[in-house]
């Protein structure tokens, strides 16, 4: 390195008289973290659903929606800005009325015949690994969760989306002085932010949460400190027999496409039956799929992938951009994503694993039984523990895939984007992390959530005893097997 470009490094490096030494640096943040936890510690749970409105309010506010999804997509050339709009209010909004019907401060449940009584404590200062994919919705939502528990957080942003999510920062910091609460509830590592000063926060910090890459998430569980990871995508889809086709179609379609296929819930393989094979393509087909030939499958391959691994250049854009990209031609630029046909699943079939592109791998299965032996292999291979989704009017069918398959969530018609991290229509809490359990080395099984930023105290009173027999316990045992 130059002179003059040391010195501009050794510049850019310091903060607040600070050389960049990554640990004297995150030691800084986590000192100012816990001086803003002592400030809030006696924060009342209205004031605390208060200070988490305003960091909804940070992102919901339909300008800085607007600015920051902008932003975005200028700093990670992936995704569309009309999309991440509707993320970064959708997601804020269902998160934050997730929220505020929950309780986070003192005594959050009372179980009087069990002589228990619960109160909700902080874990302490958060380290949130973030991602590129939602430089802004993402810090926003764990910055909620981790306020509600009265916790302090330091985001380590995806270099990619430093920008974006500095930016996400500095709005809501706002946000919690104009409410007079502490603003140093929410920081997040300066500039360069790179490997060694995520790894020091992911050291310093009470508890790490990582979204994103599974190498950070790797480096989490190995930090000593406790942490929260989640897995990677690779959602497959069935499209059964009983499926109403063009309604399946439309809720694919709408999934696929939204913020050009950023999100791990996105579908990536559709396994469709071959009763209505046919007729099902030729749905996809009208909702704005393009079926590729042969000779366009190998330009997809060829474009998408270098090297064997996804090419930067052409993830995550925009349908026509995508076309022209691979050379295709014909009616194809005008399609909305792209249908590829597929028998094979594993490494020596790219199509198998999750793209993060619009293009959609189509398997043909002969009945049911080889559909979900089919969705088993493609998740064996990618995005074990994650989701996956059936359209169908058969429930029995959705319960063989909760009961037989290494997943933690099966969607029932239903667009799994909007489904799967939480919706209005779906059960499952608002998030942007979703944990795909010990089938992809992950400490959870559910979507992030409030819940992961408390510790729990008990206070245990004398209940009547509960004390059963022996016989009772045993006596069934005993009769068939003997003392």
């Amino acid at each position: 390195m130059s002179q003059p470009a040391e010195a501009a490094a050794s510049a850019a490096a310091r903060v607040e008289g600070l050389e960049r030494d990554p640990a004297a640096v995150v030691d800084a943040l986590v000192r100012r973290g816990r001086a803003a936890m002592d400030a809030f510690a006696d924060a009342t749970q209205e004031r605390v659903d208060e200070a988490v409105t305003a960091l909804a309010w940070a992102l919901y506010k339909p300008e800085h929606a607007k600015a920051l999804a902008r932003m975005a997509v200028e700093d990670t050339g992936i995704g569309n800005a009309p999309d991440k709009v509707v993320k970064n209010q959708r997601k804020t909004f269902g998160t934050l009325r997730d929220l505020l019907r929950a309780k986070s401060v003192g005594v959050i449940e009372e179980l009087p015949a069990l002589g228990l009584v619960k109160y909700a404590k902080p874990v302490g200062v958060v380290g949130a690994v973030t991602p590129s994919t939602n430089p802004a919705a993402t810090p926003v939502n764990k910055a909620m969760m981790a306020i509600k528990g009265r916790n302090a957080i330091v985001i380590a942003p995806s270099p990619a989306g430093l920008a974006t999510t500095t930016r996400t920062v500095e709005l809501m910091r706002a946000e919690l002085e104009k409410i007079g609460a502490p603003a140093d509830l929410v920081q997040v590592l300066p500039p360069p932010v790179d490997k060694a000063s995520t790894h020091a926060l992911m050291a310093a910090c009470d508890l790490v949460v990582v979204t994103g890459s599974q190498n950070n998430v790797r480096e989490a569980y190995r930090s000593g400190t406790p942490a929260i990871g989640v897995g990677a995508g690779n959602v497959p889809v069935i499209i059964d027999a009983s499926a109403k086709l063009d309604e399946a179609a439309d809720r694919i379609m709408r999934s696929k496409c939204f913020d050009n296929a950023t999100s791990c819930s996105s579908e990536n393989s559709v396994v469709i039956l071959d009763e209505v094979y046919e007729e099902a393509i030729a749905a996809l087909e009208r909702a704005g799929g393009h079926l590729a030939s042969p000779a366009e499958k190998e330009a997809i391959r060829g474009t998408l992938w270098v090297n064997g691994k996804l090419n930067r250049a052409v993830i995550a854009k925009d349908a026509d951009v995508f076309a022209a990209a691979c050379g295709l031609g014909g009616r194809a630029p005008a399609a909305r994503f792209f249908l590829v046909e597929e028998t094979g699943v594993g490494r020596e079939h790219p199509f198998s694993d999750e793209k993060l592109a619009l293009v959609l791998t189509v398997y043909r299965a002969p009945d049911f039984d080889d559909a979900l032996t089919r969705v088993r292999e493609i998740l064996a291979f990618k995005g074990r523990g994650h989701s996956v989704g059936i359209h169908t009017e058969e429930p029995a069918h959705a319960r063989r895939l909760a009961e037989e398959l290494d997943t933690a969530r099966v969607l029932v018609n239903m667009a799994h984007t909007f489904g799967n991290g939480g919706g209005f229509d779906s059960g499952l809490n608002f998030t942007l992390s979703m944990g795909c359990g010990t089938w992809q080395g992950n400490s959870i099984s559910e979507n992030l959530n409030y819940r992961h930023f408390l510790n729990i105290t008990h206070l245990a009173v004398p209940i009547p005893e509960d004390r059963p027999s022996e016989e009772a316990l045993f006596g069934a045992y005993w009769e068939r097997y003997g003392r």
